[in-house]
């Protein structure tokens, strides 16, 4: 508790640095493009067009509301989490003057990747407001939870984004490893249609998928009016543990990254 409470307090007292970190990101994310902040709005629509058509014609399923909402609910925490660590990946490989030469907290790089994508998260939610609104999905007290959820998601993705900087660092090959499985990773998780759908042994295993939970939080809270359930609990409470554990390592390595880079 001691370490976690110096690396709060460090990065605290380093948090104007994270913000000009992160707006700089935003800005050479978006620079020389024409849609700009319309990217973070144009893809998860598209993939709701595509996965609408596959499972409302092709492949029908019932997911007890308009599947077009259902999908880019899905769409939306998905895309926020793979994001965050597409560029989380590369953050510290692609900054070697940085990192080698100026001393900082290194996980700014990894924590900026997410920050940036939480703008991305807030610029596609008014998407998910305007979805809400034509279905006319009823809300109630649930969505007073939302900041918890999306709480919860940010955690478990901020441990993972200083996993994979870490580990991309000292073995490169994990950039290509890792689009083979947040691949598999988005079609083991309950984006565009429910897992529980999914028997057997594999529906067995698909539940132990912290973002499944993740996801289905989001949407109880969201689109169906209630709490969410014990198992979005207990993966609110794991995601905290990992956090901590993947901060520790991370700060324990830090003096490694140098000769690594």
């Amino acid at each position: 508790m001691t370490v976690l409470a110096e690396l709060v307090s460090e990065q605290w007292e380093y948090r104007e640095l994270l913000v000009r970190m992160t707006a700089r990101d935003l800005l050479l994310r978006y620079k020389q493009t024409v849609m700009g902040f319309g990217w973070a709005i144009f893809m998860p629509l598209v993939n709701t067009a595509i996965f609408s058509v596959i499972f409302t014609r092709v492949a029908v399923i019932d997911v007890g509301q308009p599947y077009p909402v259902y999908a880019f609910c899905g769409l939306l925490a998905w895309n926020f989490f793979a994001s965050s660590l597409r560029f989380a990946i590369a953050s510290l490989t692609s900054n070697p003057s940085l990192v080698t030469k100026v001393y900082f907290p290194r996980e700014i790089f990894p924590f900026s990747a997410v920050l940036v994508s939480i703008v991305d998260f807030a610029v596609a939610s008014l998407v998910m407001v305007g979805l809400m609104l034509y279905y006319r999905t009823p809300v109630g007290w649930s969505l007073a939870l939302v900041p918890v959820v999306v709480l919860a998601l940010v955690i478990f993705t901020a441990a993972l984004a200083l996993l994979v900087a870490m580990g991309n660092l000292f073995y490169r090959d994990v950039k290509y490893l890792f689009e083979i499985v947040i691949a598999v990773w988005m079609f083991a998780t309950s984006v565009v249609y429910p897992i529980g759908r999914v028997g057997g042994r594999l529906g067995l295993l698909l539940t132990l998928n912290p973002m499944t939970h993740l996801i289905d939080g989001f949407r109880a809270v969201l689109l169906n009016g209630r709490a969410p359930d014990s198992a979005f609990l207990v993966t609110f409470a794991a995601s905290v543990a990992l956090f901590g554990f993947a901060w520790a390592l991370f700060h324990r390595a830090e003096f490694e990254f140098a000769e690594n880079l």
